[in-house]
């Protein structure tokens, strides 16, 4: 199209998938980013030009599961880019990404505190563990709690979908983000935030992601409810985002071949990438969204439902 300047990269231009897609299924989950081709971006707009930070969480500590790849590692990267300390939880087996994405923040951030903690969310042991490393890392004050890590299988019907997996999806993707929030709310100060990653897949009902779209939609239930019981009280803004299709790992891990082959057909014509759902995390932790609470942020490239 040759009114798109020159400027923009073809990640970001509408018809672009990656190369050799299919090929770059992964068999682990929830995925590497390491090996991802071409590497999802983190800091560089749409326009070419690389993310630019105003100071909107100066001082701020700011926790985010799932943390190490995807959506939550552009996360991690703008909220340091912006100011704040942060604390990435990651599943022990992506040591990798995990390193790799502190690597990153310490050069283009290096003023802010990382830390780096490999922990399974998989169970309330395993949470409340985390809970434990998070205020002592914090030192009993975390402003920002980003409930992001998550887990999919695609399974095509529901009489192929095990009990294992739909618990599985359950306790990874919900159960994680209630043991979490209800044992660090005490150390969330007035103003603070509590942001959570849904997706649209509730709005569309996604038919191969039965399990993964029912916890999507109780998230949102999750979202609004406590922010109704909280922000009037406790002054905490409990918000969620819901992505349309982005490139993360999460992609080549658990999709077919089929489906990868069709990856980010939205009316905007490409699938997004993890920094331009990574800004709404940030207006959602920083003042800007003061009169924001109990919404779903939609960044899904004008999908319908």
């Amino acid at each position: 199209m040759s009114n798109i300047p020159s400027s923009v990269p073809e990640q970001y231009r509408p018809g672009f998938l990656p190369p050799s897609i299919a090929k770059q299924a992964q068999d682990a989950l929830p995925g590497k980013q390491v090996p991802l081709n071409p590497p999802p971006l983190d800091d560089v707009l749409a326009d070419g030009t690389k993310y630019k930070a105003a100071g909107k969480l100066e001082g701020k500590n700011a926790a985010i599961t799932g943390g190490d790849s995807g959506i939550g590692r552009a996360v991690a990267i703008l909220y340091a880019l912006e100011g704040a300390n942060v604390l990435i939880q990651y599943q022990p087996a992506e040591e990798e990404d995990a390193k790799n994405t502190k690597e990153y923040i310490s050069k283009v951030a290096p003023k802010a505190k990382v830390e780096l903690v490999a922990q399974d969310l998989r169970d309330e042991k395993g949470a409340l563990e985390l809970v434990d490393k998070i205020k002592k890392w914090s030192g009993g004050e975390l402003h920002v709690l980003v409930n992001n890590a998550a887990t999919q299988n695609e399974v095509e019907h529901i009489e192929d979908l095990p009990s294992d997996q739909w618990r599985h999806v359950f306790d990874v993707n919900i159960h994680a983000i209630f043991y979490l929030t209800k044992n660090l709310i005490p150390i969330i100060p007035w103003g603070g935030s509590i942001i959570n990653n849904a997706s649209i897949n509730p709005f569309v009902g996604h038919p191969k992601l039965l399990d993964y779209t029912a916890t999507k939609g109780a998230i949102v239930g999750f979202t609004r409810a406590l922010s109704n019981q909280i922000v009037k009280e406790k002054g905490i803004r409990v918000n969620a985002v819901c992505p349309g299709p982005i490139w993360t790992p999460l992609i080549p891990a658990t999709m077919t071949k089929e489906s990868l082959e069709s990856f980010g057909p939205t009316p905007i014509g490409r699938a997004g990438q993890p920094v331009e759902v990574a800004t709404a995390f940030v207006f959602l932790a920083s003042a800007d969204s003061s009169y924001f609470t109990a919404q779903c942020f939609h960044v899904n490239g004008g999908s319908a439902y």
